[in-house]
């Protein structure tokens, strides 16, 4: 990988490396003239002409969200050929730096995580977009300890390029829903990708492992793993809600993200799901 620390991108010059990942860096910026910072995510492609303005197209559409939990683009264009994105910086890292993989969460503060994420997703799929890369490494913390869910869209900007496209399926592959997989996501594919962050949280492991075939097997054809066996103090109707949500088949999951987080919290209490939660499924999300 290149070391673009010192480079110019736009009006930022990268000071260091924040993060890699399996689409693109992440920098931390500061601007030539207001020496101002924020983080910088350089794409791992370079675009053609006509890729450019595909690019373009979709930053612009990202840069337009505007929510509480979601975190903020506001400045994009390409370097060379070289596309990348300017959002705002959050030093407290994501929630893969707060819970490392293994650590339980309890219960309660599972249910708040899940309602922020997916109070951000349903603005976002209410707007005919779907994320793709659900995951704790998604998911920042900003100042007041709320949590900001980012790179909307980026996996599929990435791969909507030619140097990408062979690489389908878009996202990561442990929390992929078997849809995403056979490259058909849609906003069911995030409520999915959710669950199992929720599951993972829950009792410390992914309900799925094994090499990468092995987990695309588990996602298309092997229900997941009792949670209760795992973590037997845990309320049966929360693992119900969980399976639900991790249905193969998209239209047994529930009709929104925001229906799954409200059925967990209930869940929580002790309260049933409502029927109509599991068993409709809104028009977007097929």
């Amino acid at each position: 990988m290149i070391d673009r620390v010192g480079q110019q991108f736009g009006n930022y010059r990268l000071i260091s490396l924040l993060g890699r990942g399996g689409f693109a860096e992440v920098y931390l910026g500061q601007h030539l003239r207001l020496n101002t910072q924020a983080a910088v995510k350089i794409l791992h492609t370079r675009l053609s002409e006509e890729e450019a303005a595909k690019f373009l197209h979709e930053a612009q559409i990202i840069a337009q969200l505007d929510h509480p939990n979601i975190v903020r683009v506001f400045d994009f264009d390409d370097t060379d050929g070289i596309p990348f994105l300017v959002m705002n910086y959050y030093p407290r890292g994501t929630l893969r730096n707060r819970y490392h993989k293994g650590e339980r969460v309890t219960l309660p503060t599972v249910i708040s995580l899940v309602r922020q994420v997916a109070d951000a997703l349903q603005y976002a799929h209410d707007r005919r977009l779907v994320h793709r890369d659900v995951k704790p490494e998604n998911m920042l913390i900003g100042p007041r300890n709320e949590i900001l869910l980012g790179d909307f869209g980026i996996a599929a900007i990435a791969h909507s390029t030619s140097s990408m496209s062979a690489q389908l399926p878009v996202g990561t592959l442990p929390y992929m829903a078997p849809e995403q997989i056979q490259a058909q996501a849609r906003p069911a594919s995030d409520q999915y990708a959710l669950a199992v962050v929720a599951y993972e949280w829950l009792c410390g492991e992914r309900p799925f492992n094994g090499t990468s075939a092995e987990i695309l097997s588990k996602h298309l054809m092997t229900p997941p793993p009792s949670l209760r066996t795992r973590v037997p103090t845990l309320p049966h109707q929360v693992e119900q809600v969980l399976l639900v949500a991790l249905a193969k088949d998209p239209k047994q999951r529930f009709a929104s993200v925001l229906a799954f987080a409200q059925a967990l919290e209930a869940a929580c209490q002790g309260l049933p799901a409502s029927p109509l939660q599991s068993s409709v499924i809104s028009a977007d999300s097929t």
